[in-house]
């Protein structure tokens, strides 16, 4: 699959991203919309990724920069799991393991199709901190490889103004739970 955007498409998902991040200034005060579109351009499989992202529904946006690497995260601030990444169990060896009405691919499998990751559960903590997200939805996270092992899998979600996470058998999938995901520029 072809993973370049045409000179249209760049132009759009650069105008949108700078919009968002110029009305979002809470979740990046540190940073300057200049540097991070900079970082964009010289990385164009990045800007595929991230059209990905806006495509399924997760209006990515910067939410800080990695002191270390000085790459800049970008995580889906929908209000709501993104609707294009619904009905999805965790992985793989969850999905081969349903017996009956298997869904047509995974939360892992398509991240990876979209050259994402899942946000992990401290991810989901701080991006909850940026505002108020899976009020009515659930999200998958990365689950560490110890539950994952014994066949479980984590989401989380914003209920009665606090947040959950919770498991399920990695098999599992609902209408309303999808996955949020990061990716780093």
């Amino acid at each position: 699959m072809k993973k370049e955007l045409s000179a249209k498409q760049r132009e759009e998902l650069l105008r949108a991203l700078k919009v968002r991040f110029e009305h979002h200034m809470n979740r990046h005060q540190e940073l300057e919309w200049s540097k991070v579109q900079e970082r964009l351009e010289a990385n164009p499989e990045k800007l595929w990724s991230l059209r990905e992202m806006e495509a399924t529904g997760g209006e990515p946006d910067v939410v800080g920069q990695d002191k270390k690497t000085g790459e800049y995260l970008f995580f889906d601030c929908s209000a709501e799991t993104p609707k294009g990444r619904v009905s999805v169990c965790y992985d793989r060896e969850g999905l081969e393991s349903r017996k009956e009405h298997p869904p047509k691919t995974s939360a892992m499998d398509m991240a990876a199709a979209m050259g994402v990751e899942l946000l992990t559960e401290e991810q989901y903590s701080e991006l909850q901190k940026l505002g108020e997200f899976d009020q009515k939805t659930s999200s998958w996270v990365k689950a560490p490889l110890e539950i994952r092992k014994l066949g479980g899998a984590l989401y989380g979600e914003r209920r009665y103004g606090r947040i959950f996470v919770g498991h399920n058998g990695a098999q599992s999938y609902y209408a309303a739970r999808g996955f949020r995901s990061v990716l780093r520029v």
